[in-house]
């Protein structure tokens, strides 16, 4: 274990076996809101961690404020999915070609790789059709379309669209730099599993950047006009944003595009609140250290912090307990445990 790693995380999720802890999921989160004050943390709020496709929101936003929505006649369904993780689903796959053809691509120009869909009834009756796995069957493949039509708005070349340097990543970097309050030199990039540039920043500024999202009060009208654009593209559309079952979906669903979503690789989460009776916007990020491989804790502790924070129905819970706590039972469906929270926020 790395000894630097203790500093960040605390316990926050458990999962039992008869009246034993017999497994922990360590992590660490921040809740700011727009006006850049920490309304409540748990662990590190300034624990430094890559959002992955957390900040797909913030990736969309450049090509959405300079009009490439109205450029291309992009429903706020295609919105939600160039900011999607998508299951891959005959329904995601249909829509990425039909926006394709209308910016003028196609799927052979995507550099995102290839993996199986997300979705097992499709990657099952893929296997029964005889067809493999293309780039638009990829979870990133709305993110890397968007990005395309991007280039192609700004006249760039279609084969340089991820370089960091391209004016496509160079955009979307100082966008997310002003939205979240950290300089691009404080900024650590990576590559992501896509193969596009990847941030890592403290949870504190992630869950700012958020808040401001939400709430992008004071800002051009353009950019105001492309923030709402975007939060309501994803709550009103969650299909696209995720897929079948998936806790975006059902998540954003559930909560009637009021609260805006989103997951990452290895752990991480973030929510969005916008402003309500003169209260200003809210952020949250969360970050799971062990990764959260089984997608078990996420969920859980994003639904807990914000029953802690006052910000969701019990209503809302309910219809969202397969996220929540949950009752485990083995192969014979004997009850032998089960999973819930186990922390207190620091209310600020």
């Amino acid at each position: 274990m790395n000894p630097a790693a203790e500093l960040w995380y605390k316990e926050v999720v458990e999962v039992t076996r008869g009246r034993i802890v017999e497994s922990i999921h360590n992590g660490a989160a921040a809740v700011v809101n727009s006006r850049g004050e920490m309304m409540a943390a748990y662990g590190d709020p300034y624990a430094v961690s890559f959002m992955r496709s957390s900040s797909k929101p913030f990736q969309a936003l450049p090509f959405i404020e300079m009009g490439g929505d109205q450029e291309y006649g992009m429903s706020s369904a295609e919105i939600a999915l160039i900011c999607a993780s998508h299951s891959g689903t005959d329904e995601h796959f249909s829509a990425l070609q039909n926006l394709q053809t209308r910016i003028g691509i196609s799927e052979s120009n995507l550099l995102c790789g290839v993996h199986t869909p997300f979705h097992k009834a499709t990657a099952d009756a893929m296997i029964l059709r005889g067809e493999k796995p293309t780039p638009n069957r990829h979870n990133c493949s709305g993110k890397h379309t968007g990005m395309l039509a991007c280039a192609k708005m700004l006249g760039q070349s279609l084969e340089t669209y991820l370089d960091l340097n391209s004016p496509v990543q160079q955009n979307i970097l100082n966008t997310f730099s002003k939205f979240c309050d950290i300089p691009v030199d404080k900024i650590e990039i990576g590559l992501d599993g896509c193969s596009a540039p990847t941030f890592a920043i403290p949870l504190f500024n992630a869950a700012l950047g958020v808040a401001r999202f939400c709430d992008p009060q004071g800002m051009r009208p353009a950019r105001q006009e492309a923030c709402k654009k975007i939060f309501i593209g994803m709550t009103g559309a969650p299909f696209m944003v995720a897929g079948p079952g998936r806790f975006d979906t059902e998540f954003m669903e559930k909560t009637g595009g009021t609260i805006l979503t989103k997951t990452g690789a290895e752990g991480y989460q973030i929510f969005g609140i916008p402003p309500h009776n003169d209260k200003p916007g809210i952020g949250i990020a969360l970050k799971i250290a062990d990764g959260d491989v089984n997608d078990r804790s996420r969920g859980l502790v994003g639904l807990e912090i914000l029953r802690q924070m006052g910000l969701i129905t019990s209503t809302h819970l309910s219809e969202l307990s397969p996220f929540y706590v949950q009752k485990l039972s083995n192969w014979r469906k004997l009850e032998i445990g089960e999973i819930r929270p186990c922390f207190e926020l620091k209310i600020m």
